[in-house]
């Protein structure tokens, strides 16, 4: 009798066919049927097995929060520049405030040198956290560090809060659904993540009518995988985001109204011993052609408490499948990660899962 391929071998022998970003729609998670909630958890295990992206609807965020949020990013980068560098951090390392134009490069944080990024930033993180004061002490000046607030935008800082307060419930609720997805206590990677240093970023890239070209290999936001557990992104419908196939070619994405963007970072990668994609991604320059462009972008970053030690689950680990990490705390991987971005300089982390240098060159 011929053996039956596994999973892995299935996945392996279409993988570039079934490398497509779905959308999956949550209502049956939210529902208390547990036949529908499993079926949105295999949907999304499915996606983040084969792609690593995928897109989700009725995400029961109000759409008021996300006008608000809008409405007070764009009145920020509007300001003139001298007024936005006023609220720029003491230090590279302090992952808040204001980032000028070409200030970082992402794909630093996979290894590569590049030029400098073609966008705009503004960054806040999650506040009040009642962790372990030896623990906030340890990461406060790179992953806990006090926000720095525009007095010169009203409203801001409310609608900002707002939004994360909103986005931080279906950020907890979505590792609520991987744990599912992966047969695991339905509480385990939120259990890890309550005192997470979430970041919201906001981008924004503009190119004016006439402007001289990207230097070659510039990006408005180079390849990269995304550090932690998930990230949720909402996203004017714009052309540029791209995600790296298993193909080595590159795939557009185009964000819509309705929907977010979810990806899975390097530490659920990590967790899933690579059953999982982190998968690297970039946002192209723009066609000059076109005269003026823009592109605003809102990217909340779930990560996990910094004293949660990340390494393959026991059921991602066989024989055919060994162990590809040690042991990491999620905290020293974060460190790495944003000095590396930041600062533009190589990272080491050992949760690096973006390995396939040559490709994210082209």
């Amino acid at each position: 009798m011929a053996s039956t391929p596994s999973p892995e071998a299935a996945v392996a022998e279409s993988d570039s066919e079934r490398f497509a970003v779905p959308t999956i729609r949550l209502d049956g998670w939210w529902s208390h049927d547990r036949a529908a909630r499993e079926a949105v958890a295999k949907q999304v295990g499915r996606a983040c097995r084969d792609v690593g992206f995928f897109k989700i609807a009725d995400h029961r965020i109000d759409p008021e929060v996300i006008a608000q949020l809008q409405e007070t990013t764009s009145a920020f980068f509007e300001l003139p520049l001298e007024e936005k560098l006023r609220y720029v951090s003491a230090a590279p390392e302090i992952n808040r405030g204001y980032s000028e134009m070409g200030s970082e490069a992402l794909s630093y944080s996979v290894g590569l040198e590049s030029p400098p990024d073609l966008f705009e930033a503004f960054n806040i993180g999650v506040q009040n956290h009642t962790i372990d004061p030896s623990t906030l002490e340890a990461h406060h000046a790179v992953l806990y560090h006090d926000n720095i607030w525009p007095e010169t935008v009203p409203g801001m800082r409310g609608a900002w809060q707002a939004y994360v307060g909103s986005v931080n419930v279906l950020a907890q609720e979505m590792l609520r659904i991987f744990a599912v997805a992966l047969d695991l206590d339905v509480e385990y990677f939120a259990a890890r993540a309550e005192e997470s240093p979430d970041v919201l970023r906001s981008l924004r890239y503009v190119r004016e009518h006439g402007a001289p070209d990207p230097i070659p290999g510039q990006m408005r936001l180079g390849a990269h995988s995304d550090y932690g557990m998930c990230t949720i992104l909402l996203s004017d419908p714009v052309p540029g985001l791209q995600i790296l196939t298993p193909d080595d070619e590159w795939l557009d994405v185009l964000p819509t109204d309705d929907t977010f963007i979810v990806n899975i970072g390097d530490m659920l990668a990590a967790w899933t011993n690579d059953r999982w994609r982190s998968t690297v991604h970039r946002v192209v320059p723009p066609d000059a052609s076109l005269g003026r462009a823009e592109r605003r972008s809102w990217a909340y970053f779930h990560e996990a408490t910094p004293t949660a030690l990340v390494e393959p689950l026991p059921s991602c680990v066989d024989e055919a499948h060994p162990a590809r990490y040690e042991p990491m705390t999620a905290g020293d991987h974060l460190h790495g990660k944003i000095i590396s971005g930041r600062g533009m300089q190589r990272t080491e982390s050992a949760l690096t899962t973006a390995d396939r240098s040559d490709a994210i060159r082209t």
